[in-house]
């Protein structure tokens, strides 16, 4: 007899700088979020597919959990909250160093989904550290299934992929088998280029920053794309351009690379940098970025 078909949304959780990203990319097996070591590098909800002959997984990897300090922090604690209630699993992610407050306790505890609760970063602890962190986290009571992983080196990832599977619930595919993903091009091109801000700069500039693509041209030989950095202040704008323009062609350099590993075809980026004023704090600037879904 033919097997079932399963199929599910799957919402990766966490707090910031705990491995969502890189966790996601093992499981999908493409580049698909923007990894830094900076925390809050995740601003939007991107869903990344993965199919079989009898499962179809669509994984969103969310923003960081935290606190809202002003309108972009609200808008991504609301791809948080969309993501939690249309998911059918939930992979909550944490590390050898996170606590969570009781709020988020209780909300975890709340959820009628199953919660796979993932111990990230095993590679770097030393004694009884991950013991020590799985009898901390036995304050959740409506914990699935635990699993003990390194997402930099892929430990363990494949005991994750499997315990997804065996929860997931029996339905048809929600997209093409053949799609990798619900976002356009348009927007890895946005995010890696971001990600090359975050790598290449210091302090606030990074967060202050938000990039835009408004050209994308694709023939037979060439993609020519022109993207606009944004920022907030006409200080930030000589940083991100740096002396004699040095900075932002290192960037560019940097994100050509990538973006040709990405569409595997030759890539022409033009970068312009623009002031903003205050784009983070306001609503209407937030939607015309994006942040509306």
């Amino acid at each position: 007899m033919e097997g079932k078909h399963k199929a599910g949304f799957v919402s990766i959780i966490g707090k910031p700088n705990v491995g969502k990203s890189t966790l996601m990319n093992q499981l999908v097996g493409e580049r698909l979020s923007i990894i830094t070591s900076k925390a809050q590098t995740t601003r939007h909800r991107i869903m990344g597919i993965i199919s079989g002959d009898d499962f179809q997984i669509v994984y969103s990897d969310t923003p960081g959990i935290l606190k809202p300090e002003y309108e972009l922090h609200k808008s991504m604690m609301r791809f948080v909250n969309t993501s939690l209630e249309d998911a059918d699993v939930i992979l909550l992610v944490s590390d050898l160093y996170e606590k969570y407050d009781d709020d988020f306790i209780q909300r975890i505890n709340n959820i009628k989904v199953p919660i796979i609760f993932i111990l990230n970063k095993i590679d770097l602890a030393k004694g009884s550290q991950v013991k020590d962190k799985m009898d901390y986290w036995k304050l959740l009571d409506n914990i699935t299934e635990t699993i003990e992983v390194s997402a930099l080196n892929g430990d363990n990832v494949d005991q994750v992929f499997d315990a997804i599977v065996k929860h997931l619930p029996e339905h048809q595919a929600y997209f093409p088998k053949e799609e990798m993903t619900d976002k356009p091009e348009r927007f890895f091109v946005e995010e890696i280029v971001r990600e090359k801000i975050f790598l290449n700069y210091k302090k606030e500039v990074p967060y202050s920053t938000e990039v835009v693509v408004s050209e994308f041209k694709e023939d037979n030989k060439i993609i020519r794309i022109r993207a606009e950095i944004f920022v907030e202040r006409k200080s930030q704008k000589g940083i991100i351009i740096g002396h004699q323009g040095k900075a932002l062609k290192k960037v560019g350099v940097e994100a050509r690379q990538d973006l040709e590993k990405f569409f595997a075809k030759q890539v022409h980026l033009e970068t312009h940098v623009k002031v903003e004023a205050d784009w983070r704090h306001k609503e209407f600037k937030l939607k015309g970025f994006g942040y509306n879904q």
